[in-house]
């Protein structure tokens, strides 16, 4: 446990930290994730030469110094405030910077706003899962037509009506897990936490054969209705309706070596203590107009950093907003490395291909120069 870091207690799962002079890897967690879904990966990186970090984020796990309550204020669990997480617990670990900063599904855009707004302390990055398509910006050059400034993501109820209309009428999974009675749904699912847990993890995987994404053409409702139910919901249904007919077979459990039963009870337990509100707040900031519109204050900034986006081949995480990853290539992060999604892997890349995972890794860091970054 990390004390007094941003007004968290942080709690991590650590590696390599037998000796100050190796360089620190970081790694952000998603949702519904917590610093264990790396146990796969730390060892790796750790034998690699890494003093290795993952913290349970805000909101999650065994962290602590957050409110756990629908009706909290959001603004700490803002993307800004969680870039100053991370920028606190590398300086609480005594580090100036890291060799790498790793952002996984939510924890992508923490890290990409962390590469963003401290190149100095964050002289690379990888995103994983979920693509960052750049900063909202100001309207440019309305001077001369003396047009009014729009509000970032005021798209969003018009989408949400237009999902509605469609036959079935579906629902947009971000929506869903903002709404109040997402956190009971899934606190308290009739089939149990362990099994909701399950089907939800497996059917984002790459051991679900119905998962073949590939892009879309526009963030359109017909368009955003290719994806399955676990993205695009049934209207009315909860998530654990919605993933219960996905439960894998006891044969297919027992075939999981990346999440055994032992390994998921971990979660199971974690979340039977804490409920997913704290988990969830990071998706009520996405729709939140002020919070969005702070993040102008980086409007035509791009990542100037080197950087890489790994996805894998079944999830469609890569493609949730379409868009997102030309903006990305294009735009938004000027020294984009490369591109790599890995055979074999859903949207749990570093549980189902770990080994994959930390050599594409390994040789980004050494070819960005980042393993001559030490502590101090």
């Amino acid at each position: 446990m990390i004390r007094g870091v941003n007004g968290l207690d942080v709690h991590i799962l650590e590696a390599g930290y037998e000796s100050p002079a190796r360089p620190l890897a970081l790694l952000l967690h998603g949702f519904p994730d917590l610093a264990y879904g790396w146990r796969h990966l730390i060892p790796i990186l750790a034998d690699a030469g890494y003093h290795v970090v993952a913290p349970d984020q805000r909101g999650f796990g065994r962290t602590t110094g957050w409110v756990n309550d629908y009706d909290a204020p959001l603004a700490p669990f803002s993307l800004l405030n969680m870039t100053r997480d991370a920028l606190a617990l590398v300086l609480a670990l005594g580090y100036r910077r890291t060799a790498i900063l790793l952002g996984h599904d939510l924890g992508s855009p923490v890290a990409a706003y962390c590469a963003l707004a401290r190149p100095d302390v964050f002289p690379s990055v990888v995103l994983m899962s979920a693509p960052f398509p750049g900063p909202p910006t100001f309207p440019f050059n309305i001077g001369e037509s003396g047009g009014l400034p729009v509000q970032p993501n005021t798209g969003n109820q018009k989408l949400a009506a237009a999902l509605a209309a469609l036959d079935p009428p579906r629902m947009y999974y971000q929506q869903y897990l903002s709404s109040r009675e997402a956190n009971y749904d899934m606190w308290h699912p009739p089939q149990g936490l362990h099994a909701f847990l399950r089907a939800f993890f497996y059917v984002k995987s790459a051991d679900w054969p119905g998962n073949k994404p590939h892009p879309l053409k526009a963030l359109t409702a017909a368009e955003l209705a290719q994806m399955p139910t676990y993205y695009v919901m049934d209207l009315g249904k909860t998530m654990p309706q919605t993933v219960a007919p996905f439960l894998p077979s006891g044969a297919e459990v027992t075939a999981c070596k990346w999440l055994t039963e032992p390994e998921l009870g971990v979660y199971t337990e974690e979340y039977r203590r804490t409920g997913f509100q704290g988990a969830l707040q990071a998706y009520r900031v996405l729709s939140d107009l002020a919070l969005n519109a702070e993040l102008r204050l980086f409007s035509g900034k791009t990542i100037d950093v080197p950087s890489l986006f790994i996805g894998g081949k079944s999830d469609w995480g890569t493609y949730s907003a379409p868009g997102s990853l030309d903006l990305m290539r294009t735009k938004a992060a000027t020294r984009m490395e490369s591109i790599e999604l890995i055979d074999g892997a859903g949207h749990w890349i570093q549980q189902e291909q770990p080994a994959r995972l930390s050599e594409l890794l390994v040789a980004f860091i050494k070819e960005v120069g980042g393993a001559n970054r030490t502590s101090g």
